[in-house]
């Protein structure tokens, strides 16, 4: 299972940071108190490892800055987003519209674990403007709070997509 984690993780921080994540318990399996007691920042349960080390140094950051960031939304079941697939297909109308807010599960990134949403609105200001230093970048024009690890450390984020019909 460890392999798992360090090549899962080697695609953007390379092995030994993916190994590091998983000693430090910031893995998918790592216990509440555990990850707490090694610094971890709250909301990172079942993230892909490096995406949950990434976010942890970003949140750091900020916070030595004065500037409030969390997660508020981070990993979900494919059980919690089907229901919020569901819901935004009632509120927009259609699955053609609730694909500008919500993914189905089979294409939701935060059920891979590979996306957080933050708040609040001056965090996610402050991730948009920093979070390339650790591969942090927006991903979407209509969603100022959701970011995933889009890039190598320090390079240039991607352009934002407009929303996420265009993932």
């Amino acid at each position: 299972m460890l392999l798992r984690y360090v090549e899962r993780g080697s695609r953007i921080l390379g092995a030994a940071a993916a190994l590091t994540a998983v000693l430090a318990g910031t893995a998918h399996a790592a216990p509440t108190d555990q990850r707490a007691a090694l610094g971890s920042a709250a909301g990172t349960e079942g993230l892909d490892p490096s995406l949950a080390m990434a976010y942890t140094l970003a949140e750091r950051e900020a916070h030595a800055q004065g500037v409030p960031l969390s997660i508020t939304s981070g990993y979900r079941t494919p059980e919690q987003q089907r229901w919020l697939w569901e819901d935004g297909i009632r509120t927009h109308g259609s699955p053609d519209e609730a694909r500008r807010w919500v993914l189905p599960p089979e294409e939701s990134t935060h059920v891979s674990g590979r996306a957080v949403d933050v708040g609040p609105q001056g965090g996610a200001q402050w991730l948009e403007a920093n979070g390339s230093r650790w591969g942090l970048c927006r991903m979407y024009g209509n969603e100022w709070w959701h970011f995933e690890l889009a890039t190598l450390p320090g390079a240039a984020c991607p352009p934002v997509r407009p929303d996420a019909h265009d993932r």
